[in-house]
């Protein structure tokens, strides 16, 4: 399963087609949200192991679209991605979810320091 990082996200929407489904509950996506992104409220059921309660969101995500995922940290939206790619979907999960797309869109000292350590972390 791959993953790709905010700044990655921001240039590949750019550029690309691609789908942000923020699987965290419409409380948290109504407060605060990536631009242009579609909720699918159902990270309390993949956090308990229910993937089929994703199934009623798919019809969402046009099929030829690369979809990336995102929770509140990037966790449980890896249960996401794995059932998007058995049902035949191009999906990644955001690294950090919500919280580290947040971090780079303010491009917070801590944001900063992370992306100058994994220059010279393998």
């Amino acid at each position: 399963m791959s993953k790709i990082r905010p700044g990655e996200l921001d240039d590949r929407r750019s550029n690309e087609d691609v789908v942000v489904l923020d699987i965290r509950p419409r409380e948290d996506y109504q407060r605060d949200h990536i631009e242009g992104s579609h909720n699918a409220p159902v990270y309390g059921d993949l956090r308990q192991g229910n993937t089929g309660s994703l199934d009623d969101y798919l019809d969402q995500i046009p099929n030829d679209s690369k979809v990336v995922t995102v929770c509140k940290a990037g966790v449980v939206a890896q249960k996401a991605t794995t059932h998007l790619e058995e049902q035949g979907y191009d999906a990644t999960t955001l690294s950090g979810g919500y919280t580290g797309w947040r971090h780079y869109a303010e491009n917070t000292l801590l944001y900063r320091v992370l992306s100058t350590l994994r220059r010279f972390l393998p």
